[in-house]
């Protein structure tokens, strides 16, 4: 989840403005819907009201020091079948009319980004964003597991963990927690913390006072 650079960021700006100027006319004419056909289909979280309940049981502690945190503590895009591995495995699931090639690479599909309401044509707009970062999880617990469970937590393909979205929009979310950064479409950040507080409490991480607090506040309005 590191910020691109400045020139990689430029490139993709300027070849999204050109897809999106590119796309305008059909949208005009209902080729492209309002709605997306087909949306971001990570496992469901749990209800408000169970998020509710989880998020109280939550143990709630100053977060931990990044000391010794590497991404490498927690190998992930691991292999789940055959060539395919956990980034392919998402993409095709949360994408609509996913093509891939003989190594499993998606080579044509859609995906919606739940985050921002961006529509992506290639899978190289899309990231595979951990909900609870890896380096979040790290100072909220995860610095003592073994690396077999740090794996499985970055490969977590049956809890709300995973999900393909528009890639700027999950280098700008970084490692950062609810307190610090929600979804710009706010129709999503009901779903969005459900499944924080669900991955969290699944694995046992704590969170910190600011956290649980912007949790509660937008699972009072769902």
């Amino acid at each position: 989840m590191l910020a691109a650079g400045t020139h990689v960021y430029a490139r993709r700006t300027l070849r999204r403005t050109a897809v999106l100027a590119a796309t305008a006319a059909l949208t005009v004419t209902g080729l492209l819907a309002t709605a997306p056909a087909a949306q971001a289909a990570m496992p469901t979280p749990v209800s408000a009201a169970t998020a509710r309940t989880y998020l109280a049981s939550l143990t709630v502690k100053a977060e931990g020091s990044s000391s010794g945190y590497s991404r490498d503590l927690f190998p992930h895009w691991s292999t789940q079948s055959g060539a395919c591995n956990t980034r392919e495995v998402v993409l095709k699931r949360d994408g609509s009319g996913v093509v891939q090639d003989s190594s499993c690479a998606a080579v044509s599909g859609s995906w919606y980004s739940e985050y921002d309401g961006a529509t992506w044509t290639a899978a190289a707009d899309l990231d595979i964003d951990h909900m609870v970062p890896l380096a979040e999880a790290w100072r909220s617990g995860a610095s003592g597991w073994t690396t077999a469970t740090r794996q499985q937590f970055a490969n977590d393909l049956t809890r709300p963990q995973l999900i393909a979205v528009t890639d700027n929009v999950n280098q700008s979310k970084g490692d950062q927690d609810p307190a610090e950064w929600l979804p710009s479409r706010t129709s999503y950040r009901c779903t969005y913390v459900r499944a924080w507080v669900h991955v969290k409490y699944h694995w046992g991480l704590s969170v910190d006072s600011a956290e649980k607090s912007a949790l509660q506040s937008v699972l009072n309005g769902c």
